[in-house]
């Protein structure tokens, strides 16, 4: 109920303070559920690490560290460090590019695939309280609205 001699407009707040709390929820999240997921993750996968295996199973292998830099929006020299990491592990291999012998690609392994399903699974617990927390209808709609931030947050990037 707005304030006596104010009105409903002056007590909603404008639409960048809304946006603002709307990532600011997202990013804390975010973090809650990072360490969350990182404190069960096998195999000494960090955030990171697993960040590559989940897209190269989601989306594809056979892409460039550069590339992998841009989708995920790291440095080079991040990538390269993660991906040694990765390749070190057996998880992942550097190959040369068959088109551009200068440049190399990455490959996920057998191995990779099943860390990255070992982390799913080792998440069961947390996610299974969740789902006792959050009614499945309320994260059904959720989803659409975060779906649609993110694909307008990815093409906007570019900008």
């Amino acid at each position: 109920m707005p304030e006596p001699g104010g009105s409903e407009a002056a007590a909603a707040p404008d639409d960048e303070a809304l946006l603002f709390r709307l990532f600011n929820e997202i990013g804390i999240i975010n973090q809650l559920a990072t360490n969350a997921f990182e404190r069960v993750m096998p195999h000494d996968l960090t955030i990171a690490q697993f960040a590559i295996l989940n897209h190269c199973v989601r989306l594809g292998d056979n892409k460039t560290p550069a590339q992998l830099a841009d989708i995920l929006q790291v440095t080079r020299g991040t990538l390269t460090s993660t991906l040694g990491r990765l390749s070190d592990k057996r998880f992942i291999r550097i190959v040369p590019d068959e088109e551009d012998g200068r440049s190399k690609r990455v490959v996920l392994t057998a191995a990779g695939r099943r860390a990255r399903d070992a982390a799913i699974a080792a998440a069961t617990p947390i996610l299974s309280r969740v789902r006792d927390a959050v009614p499945r209808a309320r994260v059904q709609g959720l989803l659409p609205a975060l779906e649609d931030l993110r694909r307008w947050l990815d093409a906007d990037r570019a900008r």
